[in-house]
């Protein structure tokens, strides 16, 4: 009996596509996905996509059809729990590795063993979370759940051609357990990186000390790293590039997140002063979880055991769009005391999930 889930609800992007399938292969729950990104201008399945469907079906032994570029309507149907193993996959374009990350990730918990992956494709994305996100907002809560990820950033990869390597591991999870983010207990230091492939060192330079500048002038203690890379460094894109992930530290440990990737003809004084402006309104909303997040984590604390609450600086459309996926496949309990676009408590009662 298969699931029917339509692409184009909500915000109607490829995380339908990818939190669809992940859920798909731990519950054992077959799926049939119509309308894939519509709503898009170029809609259906992109490379990135096939590549994360290809890896998730891998790990859960599930039969595809329909898995072409374009395609607008796939069938996923897993025929075993998920195993372990060492896989690797290229999506062939700068595709992103972190949001075929995120779709093999919960696949990767719940497996009969270890797993390792190794992803290429871009690491740094117009509408994608770098993988330093991953690595330090992330994966902190993960591991508070019960989680056991291993993340590294072997290269990096820009558009056009990608090229970019992430490799990945993890320990399998029996259960996970929930997670209570509510309270904002101040901000103890914004701290942060500033890349540059390919590209002089001055604009890396320009990146940080804009935004130290404009944190510091908002009474933050603030230190941001720079990275300069050139080619003769195995970690150096095959295509220039840059970019600033900022990152403020709460009093509880918790981090809020926001990074911003460098456009040609834009003044890396620019790019900086966005990234500075939109950390310090989401710390003014005084919620202890990012816009961002409060999307990432919706998928997790439906399969957690207990009840997971969280507060987020601004509740998305995209948040909103998990939310619903989530509850038709998982039947989990959801409760959202706010309005889009505004602070809101999310409320979660879990399902618990137990690793076969």
């Amino acid at each position: 009996m298969f699931v029917e889930i339509d692409g184009s609800m909500g915000e109607g992007g490829g995380q339908i596509l990818r939190n669809a399938v992940a859920l798909s292969a731990v519950l054992l729950k077959p799926i049939k996905i119509k309308n894939i990104r519509v709503k898009r201008s170029n809609p259906g399945l992109r490379p990135q996509h096939l590549t994360a469907v290809k890896a998730v079906a891998t790990l859960s032994s599930a039969e595809v059809a329909g898995l072409k570029v374009g395609s607008l309507e796939i069938v996923f149907n897993p025929k075993s729990r998920p195993r372990g193993g060492v896989i690797e996959f290229d999506a062939g374009t700068a595709g992103s590795t972190t949001l075929m990350l995120q779709s093999l990730m919960p696949t990767m918990a719940f497996a009969s063993e270890s797993v390792e992956v190794k992803l290429i494709g871009g690491t740094n994305n117009p509408m994608a979370p770098p993988v330093e996100y991953l690595q330090w907002v992330l994966m902190p809560i993960l591991e508070k759940m019960g989680c056991r990820f291993r993340v590294e950033l072997l290269k990096r990869g820009f558009y056009p051609r990608g090229g970019g390597v992430v490799k990945a591991c993890s320990d399998p999870v029996d259960i996970l357990k929930p997670v209570k983010i509510v309270e904002f207990k101040g901000v103890k230091k914004i701290r942060g990186l500033s890349y540059s492939c390919r590209l002089p060192g001055h604009i890396a330079e320009r990146m940080a000390s804009t935004s130290e500048k404009i944190l510091r002038e908002n009474g933050y203690d603030v230190e941001i790293r720079r990275e300069v890379l050139q080619p003769n460094d195995s970690k150096c894109s095959m295509d220039p590039g840059c970019g600033i992930i900022l990152l403020a530290e709460l009093g509880d440990g918790f981090v809020i997140g926001v990074d911003k990737l460098g456009e040609k003809g834009v003044p890396a004084e620019k790019i900086a002063e966005e990234a500075s402006r939109e950390l310090l309104e989401e710390l003014s909303s005084e919620a202890p979880v990012d816009k961002h997040l409060g999307d990432q984590l919706v998928i997790w604390a439906c399969l957690a055991e207990g009840t997971s609450q969280y507060r987020v600086t601004k509740l998305t459309k995209h948040t909103t769009t998990s939310l619903e996926l989530c509850r038709i496949l998982t039947n989990a309990k959801i409760e959202i005391d706010g309005i889009e676009g505004k602070p809101a408590t999310i409320t979660i009662e879990g399902i618990g999930l137990k690793r076969r």
